[in-house]
């Protein structure tokens, strides 16, 4: 697995303190429930787990970049990056929306937008991810390396915790919050390591979306 990071190596002592205060305000809202559009979750409750051949469906983010072709249209194939506005371009269509779909999303609705310019049926447009650079997860709190890591493959809270050394002896392993924001909605989801392990099971292990933010008090 190919991985960039970038560690907080310096932290000035009040920032230390503010993180202190900030990471027990979110304990503390985690324990007394939470209001407006937030929900509270369990890490066993509605997380995508890694089973099967330990796939999950990707979804596109900004900077990754997409080869996309159309069958017997040469001339139309290209890579295009996506835009910090979650859209890409193409030609005949223009703009189109690219960030929350899948792959196989955005190839349903380039066809339907291709559609009224020329006749196509489906399957025929490709939309491949060749490089992605939008999975990226900051890990906070006690652990041996705090910092902002980017993943190139899927990737687990355990793998997470890897990359940021470990935790330390002050964790709180049954308390590690998972802060994930989807649809303009945000969850705290509460992820047990101690169960985790104690499981033994590859399967049960937790997989990490990009924007996730795991906080271990």
């Amino acid at each position: 697995m190919n991985i960039q990071y970038e560690h907080l190596r310096k932290i000035p002592g009040a920032t230390v303190v503010l993180m202190a205060v900030f990471l027990l305000a979110i304990s503390a809202c985690a324990a007394t429930g939470l209001g407006g559009d937030e929900r509270d979750r369990q890490s066993g409750a509605g997380l995508t787990p890694m089973h099967g051949n330990g796939a999950m469906e990707y979804r596109i983010g900004p900077a990754d970049i997409l080869s996309i072709s159309v069958w017997n249209h040469k001339e139309m194939n290209r890579t295009v990056t996506v835009r910090p506005d979650g859209q890409v371009s193409f030609a005949l269509i223009g703009d189109i929306p690219a960030v929350g779909l899948t792959p196989l999303e955005l190839q349903g609705a380039m066809e339907r937008a291709l559609g009224e310019y020329m006749e196509l049926i489906p399957g025929e447009v490709s939309v491949v991810v060749d490089a992605v650079h939008s999975y990226k997860v900051s890990v906070l709190g006690e652990v041996r390396l705090p910092g902002r890591f980017e993943f190139q493959n899927q990737a687990s809270v355990l793998d997470a915790l890897a990359e940021a050394g470990g935790l330390t002896e002050f964790a709180s392993t049954s308390n590690i919050l998972i802060l994930r924001t989807t649809g303009g909605q945000s969850e705290r989801i509460r992820f047990d390591y101690q169960q985790l392990l104690k499981s033994g099971s590859s399967e049960a292990r937790v997989l990490i979306f990009p924007g996730d933010v795991i906080l271990v008090p």
